[in-house]
């Protein structure tokens, strides 16, 4: 099935609060730290990996909700934590006001028939000892009542068939396909149980450039067709734009800034998100020396051991004492909270300030 092969730029048409179907997924203050512990046979506590300390958002039916943020921001763990991978430490994951955290085994089961998950490496996330009829098939096994027997190869064809492969490669095996193939192959995994919600974890970023395009534009025309809802975990900020409705920017395990595309890309108010566009790269030689790059100073800091107040602070230009002292809370800024227009969103920033369109200096 071809489909164009370049590189995916252009935003999706913005949606209004209006225009977004029923929410299905709601995080409250999620929460998941990871102890760490000293000695070999008396083991004992002496801290905590705080990977995700905090992170609310809602997901809409049929909506795209990108996240985005540096390696070892708590991204990849959120999405683990949203198909129970992990269990939260504290806080809420509510399936249709259905808390999925608090399920037993039987609960969670018919739960995760709706909430799958692709996952980032199509080299290391399909068995290699397994055909791909058994491996988009497997799911089957555990939910009979989705395909019965005697119609299960005919359903796995099907699958093959929406995500664009020869539905005769159904026995073959993943060492020979490539790594595009293999992703709609993972992706085709995740359509078998008919789920309301796919979490995609880097979907493409191990993907060549041109076929980084095939697999978001498969993603885009599969959720047109069956009315997917999907949250999208990258780093990569020109594919998160082409494929979200809103995006959620992410630093040292908390979301610091959430709205629809246009208003984060066009529109950013938190410094992070600022730094993160002034440092995306521009075509033209000549616009990228007219464009005000934002470069930070230090590291980041350990998630076992992060600044108290704004976890940011210590790398940000506009840092004062209240920023140690206080958590900003993620909500409109009180400067843009009774006006119209694109900096009406939530950002957790105490001196939150609207920068319009970093990424294209012409604009």
């Amino acid at each position: 099935m071809a489909e164009p092969a370049s590189v995916p730029t252009a935003q999706r048409p913005e949606r209004s609060p209006q225009e977004r179907g029923e929410v299905i997924l709601e995080v409250r203050d999620l929460v998941k730290h990871f102890p760490l512990t000293q000695g070999v046979i008396f083991r004992k506590h002496v801290g905590a990996v705080r990977a995700v300390d905090g992170v609310s958002f809602d997901l809409h039916r049929g909506e795209t909700l990108g996240i985005v943020g540096e390696s070892g921001c708590g991204k990849s763990t959120v999405a683990k934590l949203l198909v129970s991978l992990e269990r939260p430490t504290a806080g809420q994951i509510l399936y249709k006001g259905e808390d999925v955290a608090t399920l037993s085994r039987r609960g969670l089961k018919a739960v995760r028939r709706n909430i799958q998950m692709v996952f980032q490496d199509p080299y290391t996330s399909l068995n290699p000892r397994m055909t791909v009829g058994d491996i988009i098939g497997e799911p089957f096994d555990i939910h009979p009542e989705v395909a019965p027997k005697g119609s299960r190869r005919t359903r796995v064809q099907e699958l093959l068939d929406v995500v664009g492969l020869n539905p005769e490669y159904i026995n073959r095996y993943p060492h020979q396909f490539s790594g595009g193939q293999r992703q709609r192959i993972g992706i085709a995994r995740g359509l078998a149980l008919n789920p309301e919600i796919i979490v995609a974890d880097e979907p493409v970023s191990a993907l060549d450039v041109s076929v980084q395009a095939q697999v978001v534009n498969l993603m885009e025309r599969l959720q047109k067709e069956f009315g997917l809802a999907y949250i999208v975990i990258a780093h990569d900020l020109s594919v998160v734009r082409h494929i979200s409705d809103r995006v959620g920017v992410m630093y040292l395990g908390r979301i610091v800034e959430l709205g629809t595309d246009h208003e984060i890309y066009e529109h950013p108010t938190h410094p992070y998100t600022q730094a993160l566009l002034s440092a995306v790269p521009v075509p033209d030689p000549e616009l990228a020396e007219e464009r005000e790059r934002i470069i930070l100073t230090g590291d980041v800091p350990s998630p076992a051991n992060p600044p108290s107040g704004c976890r940011f602070r210590t790398r940000c230009w506009k840092a004062a004492e209240r920023c140690a002292l206080e958590v900003p809370p993620l909500a409109v800024p009180a400067e843009y909270r009774y006006a119209e227009g694109p900096a009406h969103h939530d950002s957790a920033c105490f001196f939150a300030e609207d920068r319009p369109d970093l990424t294209h200096p012409e604009g």
